[in-house]
């Protein structure tokens, strides 16, 4: 008796369900002009807002922003909890690259790192407001959960000696055990 079905063999169904995964995978790993994906910043956005960051928390004995991936942070708070920071972050970055042409006849992570600060201390002047954001953002990023985008590798908490991850109430847990 023919139920008008067509039945697919259990190889056949396989070998649907592994080129099925594979090109799931492709796409999802897929990236244009060979960086990562980006959220909310523009790549020449993203490479600036990145050497401020450096600037602000430089790498020496341990990793700089860069290395913990603030940019990643920023990038990704700017589409949850920082919605609210987007306009400042276009205009403050513009105004960063505007300054840097004007002063340097460069974009921004063209500069040399003593001109870079030379930019930043004149918009810190210019724009505190932006200047405040970026700086509070980097901290964040760069000592906050790397579950939110950034302290890669848990670089900062290293750099502390604090448990990767911490526990909340630890500190105090341990203090008592030692007094016992």
């Amino acid at each position: 008796m023919s139920t008008g079905r067509k039945t697919v063999k259990r190889r056949k169904f396989l070998k649907i369900g592994l080129a099925a995964s594979a090109s799931g995978l492709l796409i999802s790993c897929g990236r244009t002009g060979g960086g990562p994906h980006w959220r909310f910043f523009t790549e020449e956005e993203a490479r600036t807002v990145d050497a401020i960051c450096e600037q602000i928390i430089p790498a020496d004995d341990f990793p700089g922003a860069s290395q913990a991936g603030v940019v990643n942070f920023i990038d990704l708070q700017l589409t949850r909890h920082y919605k609210k920071h987007r306009a400042a972050y276009r205009k403050g970055v513009a105004n960063v690259e505007a300054v840097s042409r004007e002063t340097f006849g460069k974009r921004f992570t063209e500069l040399e790192p003593q001109q870079q600060i030379e930019v930043l201390t004149t918009i810190e002047e210019k724009d505190p407001a932006f200047f405040a954001l970026i700086r509070n953002h980097t901290m964040q990023g760069y000592y906050g959960d790397p579950r939110h985008g950034g302290n890669r590798e848990w670089v900062s908490w290293k750099m502390l000696a604090l448990a990767s991850p911490p526990v909340r109430g630890r500190a105090r847990l341990d203090k008592e055990s030692r007094v016992s």
